[in-house]
């Protein structure tokens, strides 16, 4: 099940649970109808938010895992070997790349 059918799911369940508690209040049922319906909402909505946030930290952890290019690293490093032997600043130019990094990633 992907979090996009799940979030319909919830948002399917809170109608019905609102319209649930709307039916048992002009029903003056409220100690039965309307409490179910607000706790199965309430319920709903509380493991909505778990599982997206489950799921964006794990798309994280396997983005940042899965997310190294060899072939791209390897480049970058001779480039900076190469301009530390044209006389830069090792320690500025990896600072350099670092922020880049970090730029590109949004952090």
């Amino acid at each position: 099940m992907t979090l996009r059918v799940l979030r319909w799911a919830v948002i399917a369940i809170c109608v019905v649970g609102i319209a649930g508690m709307i039916i048992g209040s002009i029903a003056d049922n409220n100690n039965g109808v309307v409490v179910t319906f607000g706790l199965i909402t309430a319920v709903s909505i509380i493991v909505l938010m778990a599982v997206a946030t489950t799921a964006r930290s794990l798309e994280a952890r396997q983005m940042s895992a899965a997310g190294v290019d060899e072939a791209l690293a390897e480049d970058i490093e001779a480039r900076v070997q190469a301009l530390v032997a044209a006389g830069a600043d090792e320690t500025s130019v990896r600072e350099l790349v670092g922020k880049a990094t970090r730029l590109h990633r949004g952090r």
